[in-house]
């Protein structure tokens, strides 16, 4: 398990994972590009609204690959039954 220290936001953030530091970098540039468009999109909001919302538009994105994901899935396991029906 690794630690990181990271500043976010100008908010010092201390914490344990598995991720590797390049996936770490990764997902801190990301959020901190959503941050950044969603200041362009609606600045005169406060910090914890547009965080609120920035989590609530990362979860909707979460949900809805999931749910792609799941179709995927359910599309793969009926080609499969197809295909060993066919043996």
């Amino acid at each position: 398990m690794y630690s990181f220290q990271l500043n976010v936001l100008g908010m010092d953030i201390f914490f344990r994972t598995d991720a590797d530091s390049a996936r770490i970098d990764r997902a801190q540039y990301f959020f901190e590009k959503q941050y950044e468009r969603l200041i362009d999109q609606g600045g005169q909001f406060g910090r914890e609204k547009l965080l609120t919302l920035l989590v609530l538009g990362v979860a909707d994105d979460l949900l809805q690959t999931q749910q792609q994901l799941d179709g995927v899935e359910t599309r793969l396991a009926n080609l499969l039954e197809l295909i060993e029906k066919t043996e």
